[in-house]
């Protein structure tokens, strides 16, 4: 079994009227998010334009854990993210 980590992208959507609804879990998604970033499980992450979808790329040893680390993130536990695709992604550059 090999240990080498992968890059994993996910592409989720976002509930309707996110910017009310995200308010009470806004600050335990930013603090769920930096301490991901420190660790090195996050490489980056960040919302389109029109708050509709939301865009992430998760380091992790296999798809099972990078599905962990999206959902147990604090938006996807009250339904501000409401679904995602997730695929392991070759970085070329």
């Amino acid at each position: 079994m090999s240990t080498e980590l992968k890059k994993f992208v996910v592409w989720g959507s976002y509930c309707e009227n996110v910017l009310e609804k995200r308010a009470p879990f806004r600050q335990a998604h930013l603090d769920n998010l930096k301490a991901l970033y420190e660790a090195g499980s996050l490489l980056t992450i960040g919302p389109t334009q029109d708050v509709t979808k939301v865009f992430t790329v998760y380091i992790a040893p296999d798809l099972a854990s990078a599905r962990q680390l999206f959902e147990s993130d604090p938006y996807w536990q009250n339904g501000i993210w409401t679904d995602y695709e997730i695929h392991e992604w070759i970085q070329v550059y």
